[in-house]
């Protein structure tokens, strides 16, 4: 028993600590060291094909390289930025109805078997007769109905980088984004794979255009800490079974 008892309490420690990095001072930043969008762009990656180059094309307007007046500035690469724009604004409604009825009997007489119903009638209480032997009858019915309304409206514009180029030449990117607000830090998450096409002129892609989309916006400190019911509360509406 002791140690079920230090077992759940290392787990509520273990679970508690996020909170305790932000008392009496603001939530700190995740620290992007070790990120996937700042690991990329230190390490481009190594070309399938390395492209042959001419020294004229430097110094020509016309030439295609992004530093060119008419070059294609999109991200292309890995490591490259561009910008992904999130707008949802959606509404849904769901309404169902169901009903069903059913009803059945059974009836068996057996008045006259050799004789044999008039004898048993002769043996029985006074009233009692085995003619209608048996006699069942049931019912049942059923309604149900549901409804389920949802609106969601949501408008975010986040800089993903290009973390990997699949074989196929699909984008894989992530971006993170963290702004903090005195003891409230509100975090924005990207992720997803995109098609070089799909990006924009201006190097935007719409959230509606990024396959396996990974968005998550929310925030961490001491309102929502507030917001959130207490570890050991959480543990025991999972164990108790009432």
């Amino acid at each position: 028993m002791s140690k079920v008892f230090g077992v759940l309490m290392f787990a509520l420690l273990v679970a508690s600590c996020g909170r305790l990095n932000h008392i009496g001072k603001p939530p700190d930043f995740t620290p992007p060291v070790e990120s996937p969008e700042r690991v990329a762009m230190i390490a481009s990656g190594v070309p399938e094909v390395v492209p042959l180059g001419r020294k004229t094309e430097a110094a020509s307007l016309w030439s295609g390289g992004k530093t060119s007046l008419l070059g294609d500035r999109r991200a292309m690469k890995r490591g490259d930025i561009m910008t992904v724009v999130i707008e949802i604004d959606e509404s849904a409604e769901i309404s169902n109805s169901t009903a069903r009825s059913r009803s059945g009997s059974e009836s068996l007489t057996i008045p006259h078997l050799f004789g044999i119903p008039q004898r048993i009638n002769q043996g029985i209480t006074d009233g009692a007769s085995l003619d209608n032997a048996v006699d069942l009858g049931s019912s049942s019915s059923a309604n149900g109905n549901g409804s389920v309304r949802r609106s969601e409206s949501l408008t975010l514009r986040v800089a993903a980088t290009v973390t990997d180029v699949l074989p196929n030449g699909i984008l894989a990117i992530e971006g993170i984004q963290e702004v903090r607000v005195n003891f409230e830090l509100r975090e924005l998450l990207v992720s997803g794979y995109v098609r070089p096409e799909d990006v924009s002129r201006q190097n935007e892609i719409t959230y509606d255009k990024i396959a396996s989309a990974r968005i998550s916006y929310g925030g961490r400190g001491q309102i929502s800490d507030m917001q959130q019911p207490r570890v050991g509360q959480q543990v025991l509406d999972v164990v108790l079974p009432f």
